[in-house]
């Protein structure tokens, strides 16, 4: 596997990237081919943050965690992405049966009262998309008191995402075929 860490106002030891690369490395065994970990370290308002993101050709393993102790965030988020794995075994085992991506021999199996594997649909809505810039539509996911707003957007002519983080700023996420 290999690791991609990345640090932002914070200035990350030694220690901490071997520790972080060899957490990283307990997890390869659940790939057959070699895939790539973006790990980002960073510190804000005195709290430390690890966000993870590991991409295995289409299949995206994401976990994050904000505490004072970095490297106890380490042992959570390589926890939380072990657990991610086993807890969409069977899911993906159906979706990726015929491809060389994940090593399920090595996925651990979860208890059978953990296994959510019904997902349920609580409400269906249609709507209508009106060609608008990203302002407004963060304005307008505003206005509705939402996190995030399905717009088309009128620069690309395109189906746009914008949405609201956790610390505050909006995202924005473009379509392209």
């Amino acid at each position: 596997m290999n690791v991609n860490i990345t640090s932002k106002n914070l200035k990350a030891s030694d220690y901490l990237l071997d520790m972080i690369e060899s957490k990283f490395q307990k997890l390869d065994k659940y790939f057959k081919s070699e895939i790539e970990a973006h790990v980002t370290l960073s510190l804000e308002k005195g709290r430390q943050s690890i966000e993870a993101t590991i991409n295995a050709k289409g299949i995206v393993f994401r976990a994050e965690d904000n505490s004072t102790d970095i490297y106890a965030g380490v042992d959570k988020v390589v926890d939380r992405l072990a657990s991610q794995m086993a807890k969409y075994k069977k899911k993906l085992i159906k979706r990726h049966k015929d491809k060389e991506i994940l090593n399920f021999d090595d996925i651990p199996d979860i208890d059978a009262s953990e296994d959510d594997s019904s997902i349920t649909i609580a409400r269906h809505k249609k709507f209508s998309l009106h060609p608008m810039s990203p302002e407004e539509a963060i304005l307008q996911m505003e206005l509705l008191g939402h996190t995030f707003f399905v717009f088309l957007d009128m620069e690309t002519d395109s189906i746009g995402v914008v949405y609201k983080r956790n610390d505050g700023t909006y995202g924005l996420l473009e379509t392209e075929i």
